[in-house]
């Protein structure tokens, strides 16, 4: 009964998150289109990508100009983030054969979160796979109306809507800094390194460049 209430409560859980997180969607949606992708490419990002940070900074990169070198290598900088969930998880969820490779492209941070958050490992795995469809489905179906509705506009950079993608970035991230002075020094000491080098390298470098601040995190 008790095991019941637990796989119950991960479920309102993951349904709650995804429903919420997912309608993020329309922002990137909106922010792919404004950076100067199609609608199948967005659409086709968010079904293959499906990583809400790295998706984010891929569009900001193309959108400021950076090559799609730059701006795919600073989003896998992001996403590799998962590879470490995926290790975290493995024994939790206890998925095996082909299944692995379906629960691996569901590995992010939402995920993780609502999994590890279960007392239980029939709550975790109940957790786990009520946030990956219910945020999965929901943030293919926004990203394609934020972007169907935002080509419709003809120039959509008249609206400012360039500036969709940073904010919603910034609230995605903000939480995870407030609750660590650890991640703070962090964010500083990449901010920094990005704005110093922008004037001088191409969009999507300094990018790149901000991730030597994990350097410092990693000595220590």
């Amino acid at each position: 009964m008790e095991e019941t209430t637990h796989r119950s409560a991960a479920i309102r859980d993951g349904l709650g998150v995804g429903l919420a997180v997912g309608l993020s969607g329309l922002a990137f949606g909106a922010a792919a289109v404004t950076a100067g992708l199609s609608v199948a490419q967005a659409c086709v990002l968010s079904l293959l990508a499906f990583t809400g940070a790295s998706q984010f900074a891929l569009a900001g990169a193309v959108g400021a100009g950076g090559n799609l070198v730059a701006a795919a290598a600073g989003a896998l900088l992001l996403g590799g983030r998962n590879t470490l969930y995926g290790l975290r998880l493995a024994d939790l969820l206890r998925v095996r054969g082909p299944r692995r490779l379906l629960a691996a492209h569901g590995v992010i941070d939402e995920t993780t979160a609502v999994s590890l958050a279960q007392p239980t490992a029939q709550g975790a795995r109940a957790g786990f796979t009520a946030t990956f469809v219910s945020l999965y489905l929901t943030w293919n179906l926004t990203t394609l109306l934020g972007a169907l509705g935002t080509s419709f506009l003809g120039d959509p950079g008249v609206l400012g809507l360039d500036a969709v993608g940073p904010a919603t970035f910034l609230a995605i991230l903000w939480p995870r800094l407030t609750g660590s002075a650890e991640l703070r020094r962090l964010a500083a000491a990449g901010a920094a390194i990005a704005l110093l080098a922008s004037p001088f390298l191409p969009p999507g470098v300094p990018v790149l460049l901000s991730a030597a601040a994990v350097l410092v995190v990693m000595v220590r």
